[in-house]
């Protein structure tokens, strides 16, 4: 069920010009499931990391709208900088970097020296530190290449 849905939303993105508004009650009663599930699916598919913003409505059957961010440089950079937030592990920053290197926002190079810097081993602290340490490291590093 959670491919039907990911198909659905991206014919949706793919019509709208990379944007798709829904309503989470209307599309799972369209596709005979629970909200629940179209709430898993984009938490899971279309998330910052894969490229996607997604804004949230309460209310009124649950708005979504869920853009596609259109990669160019600057705005891709702008965003994974903004999608980090104040913690960032391991493996989501290697998800961030190989998305900016399919973009060509980085070069394979580029990448694989900033992964070096963030690895476990190369941060000296432990736990929730760590991962802030990481954040900012990793946003710093794609500042300066802006």
């Amino acid at each position: 069920m959670s491919d039907v849905i990911e198909e659905m939303l991206t014919e949706l993105l793919d019509e709208g010009g990379g944007i798709a508004e829904i309503q989470r009650n209307i599309l799972a009663s369209r596709l005979k499931c629970v909200p629940s599930q179209i709430n898993y699916v984009i938490q899971t598919r279309f998330t910052p990391e894969r490229g996607y913003s997604i804004e949230s409505r309460r209310g009124g059957g649950g708005g979504v709208r869920i853009t596609r961010v259109v990669p160019n440089g600057e705005n891709t950079l702008m965003h994974v900088i903004n999608s980090v937030g104040s913690e960032l592990d391991y493996q989501t920053a290697r998800v961030f970097a190989q998305n900016l290197v399919d973009y060509e926002c980085l070069t394979l190079r580029e990448a694989k020296l900033i992964l070096g810097a963030l690895r476990d081993s190369a941060i000296p602290v432990q736990g929730e530190a760590r991962n802030r340490l990481r954040a900012n490291i990793f946003k710093n590093m794609l500042l300066s290449l802006q």
